[in-house]
């Protein structure tokens, strides 16, 4: 193989695969990035057995062929050259070395075999269907805050996508709905269903998965290709394809944690109410990070005490209409909620002090998000 590529061209696409590849590997070749060129491109694939990248990028190929090296290394090194390089990628003799030389640097690294790396793309995935970019990157912004990291329910580890029917005016309209929860907070948001997916599976799609497609998609091109099955999702656009299992286990009845009876209604300005909580959170405890809310009627008062800072207090308008209210929650977890909401006001129902409360944004429907109290 030797070819001739740009380094913005090469560090770009380098920056997208090398991301997938753990830095503490047990196995070798998957600390190797795939390398393969013919027909005027290059193609790179990196991979974790769960998850797959594979990105191609135009080149000049003056020798086919292909070779894995590791993959941390060549993106520093590509990295570290001067802007406007030429790289040439040269496998000689043997294949076990790949020579890089860009100007007057040159570098020779130690490469595995082709044949030693894991394929992950294969098999058919006969659910298919496009997302705009603009879609996809709302449907993840607004649910991956809420996934789980407690790996002992790894079934919630991951944001649960699936087609379902939801209740307006009267009728049931078809929609593709997203879920993420970690037992303390909900997020559940909806579109309208995309031509093609009304028979798929409900998936749940890996938080690092989710992480990776979010990195992606900024750099992406408006339309977005899903392909699943019952354990693999594919997403491609551009030159990218990216591959992942599906977690396998299932996703909670969600619904169930909805609540149906929350008889009082608050709503206030988001931005304000948001910069109010994180005032008032400096003085919460680090481990509890608890902010009481006490509602009368027109007026939110926001508070916080820890043994060690003091006490804290703030007072906010609010349209709120019913009896006297006093519960606690997670700052964090409502600045995560709250954060979410892009139009100007926040609608919050409630039942009592101990009971769950959901979170909408007054402008948009199709999202929300359900908040577990706690004791302050």
């Amino acid at each position: 193989m030797n070819i001739i590529i740009e380094r913005a061209a090469l560090l770009r696409s380098l920056g997208h695969v090398q991301s997938v590849v753990e830095r503490r590997n047990t196995i070798p070749i998957l600390s190797n990035v795939l390398l393969r060129a013919s027909d005027g491109e290059l193609s790179l694939a990196a991979t974790d057995m769960d998850l797959e990248i594979v990105e191609t990028v135009p080149a000049t190929v003056t020798r086919a062929g292909g070779t894995t090296a590791p993959a941390h290394t060549l993106y520093d090194i590509v990295r570290k050259l001067p802007d406007g390089s030429q790289v040439e990628l040269d496998i000689g003799g043997d294949g076990t070395i790949l020579t890089l030389r860009a100007g007057r640097s040159q570098f020779k690294l130690s490469c595995l075999p082709v044949d030693d790396f894991p394929q992950l793309s294969g098999g058919d995935l006969p659910h298919r269907f496009d997302l705009t970019a603009g879609d996809l990157r709302a449907l993840v912004d607004r649910t991956r805050f809420a996934i789980s990291t407690e790996e002992t329910r790894y079934y919630l580890n991951g944001i649960y996508l699936h087609a379902a029917k939801a209740k307006a005016g009267g009728s049931e309209l078809p929609v593709l709905r997203a879920v993420a929860t970690d037992g303390h907070r909900l997020a559940r948001v909806e579109m309208p269903l995309p031509e093609g997916a009304a028979g798929i599976p409900g998936v749940i799609v890996p938080r690092k998965t989710v992480n990776e497609i979010r990195k992606l998609i900024d750099e992406a091109a408006d339309r977005i290709e899903l392909s699943l099955s019952d354990n693999k999702i594919r997403f491609a656009f551009d030159s990218v394809v990216v591959t992942s299992k599906l977690i396998d286990g299932t996703f909670p009845d969600y619904e169930r944690v909805i609540p149906v009876g929350n008889d009082k209604t608050m709503e206030v300005d988001a931005k304000l109410f948001a910069a109010a909580v994180d005032r008032v959170a400096t003085i919460s405890t680090e481990k509890s990070r608890a902010v009481k809310l006490s509602l009368t009627r027109g007026t939110l008062t926001l508070s916080a005490t820890s043994p060690e800072a003091g006490s804290a207090t703030e007072e906010l308008e609010v349209n709120y209409q019913e009896g006297p209210l006093e519960i606690g929650f997670n700052s964090r977890y409502l600045l995560d909620i709250t954060q979410q909401i892009e139009g100007e006001g926040a609608r919050f129902s409630l039942a009592d002090a101990a009971s769950p409360t959901i979170v909408r944004d007054v402008a948009d429907p199709t999202a929300l998000y359900v908040l577990m109290p706690m004791r302050v």
